[in-house]
């Protein structure tokens, strides 16, 4: 299996080949970046670590190294300028990714190849993907809230003094201000959180607002995310190469889930070789019911602002 990441001489996108080659599963991984130095430096770093990693075809190049990808990853993307507006900055993200998007066109894949969107704003843009490329719309998924459930899931187990791999806790709706957390079906190994001694509804509505703006924290503190999210890419394109027919919180083309159209966003998909093969319909309190519709609505308008 071969992984593409465009974007991949930056944090988040080297950061991801890192977790790609730990897990073993991609057995080619070609690093693409504007900044082409950048680029080799990662892939020969990575290749580096071979006797210790095992064998994995890691290297740079421009859009031709895309060629017969099973899966291309996108995660290049523009930060925020001092005093920029967020709309501002999705504009220019968007500018920059229908470039990206127009290269990509040019490029023939594998037969079943899957895009997996990573920039942000990742929902608008995995929306501009699912229309601009031309494949079945399940083949173009977002990263969407998988990353804020990883968070949200090791945050939880932090508190509870739990392996947070038992953890079993979803984020749904946009990744952005209106996600959505989902307390109706939150549990620890099959035990609901209310359930656990040291359950507080206050501080667990604080554990889910500290997660909304855990991605701000780290880029305060350090700059940038890169681990978490690595290891988030990994979950998903793992779910693609080994057909898991995994239950993860992707963003996608919404065609009538709870009533919801023409938008891209996360809900509970089955994700496998052929990208989100199935969205889960899940049983949600009137409250959340209304909180995803709120954030599709908020995804539709900032669609309707952009240039």
């Amino acid at each position: 299996m071969k992984v593409s990441i465009i974007g991949g001489g930056g944090r988040v996108g080297s950061n991801a080949a890192y977790a790609l080659q730990i897990g073993g599963l991609a057995k080619e991984i070609a690093i693409v970046d504007v900044a082409e130095d950048l680029a080799q430096g990662e892939a020969l770093d990575l290749r580096h670590g071979a006797s210790v990693a095992g064998s994995q075809k890691i290297y740079a190049g421009g859009y031709e190294a895309v060629a017969g990808s099973d899966i291309v990853v996108i995660t290049a993307g523009l930060r925020r300028k001092p005093d920029e507006s967020r709309l501002d900055l999705i504009n220019r993200n968007v500018a920059l990714f229908r470039g990206i998007i127009e290269e990509v066109k040019k490029v023939e894949f594998a037969p079943e190849a899957a895009i997996l969107v990573v920039s942000n704003p990742v929902d608008i843009l995995t929306y501009l993907a699912v229309k601009s490329l031309g494949l079945a719309p399940s083949r173009v998924i977002g990263l969407g809230t998988v990353l804020d459930t990883v968070r949200f899931r090791s945050l939880l187990g932090e508190h509870f003094e739990v392996d947070p791999t038992d953890v079993d806790a979803l984020i749904l709706g946009e990744h952005g201000d209106s996600m959505v957390p989902i307390w109706s079906s939150a549990a620890i190994n099959g035990v609901p959180l209310r359930s656990f001694p040291n359950y507080d509804d206050e501080t667990v509505r604080g554990i889910f607002d500290f997660t909304k703006k855990s991605g701000a924290e780290v880029i305060r503190l350090k700059g940038g995310a890169g681990y978490a999210v690595g290891l988030a890419v990994k979950l998903v394109v793992d779910a693609v190469i080994l057909d898991k027919k995994a239950i993860l919180p992707v963003s996608s083309l919404m065609r009538g889930y709870m009533g919801i159209k023409d938008v891209c966003f996360s809900v509970p998909t089955v994700v496998g070789r052929l990208g989100a093969e199935k969205l889960i319909e899940i049983a949600l309190s009137d409250d959340e019911r209304s909180a995803l519709m709120k954030s599709a609505e908020t995804l539709r308008e900032t669609l309707g602002q952009i240039g």
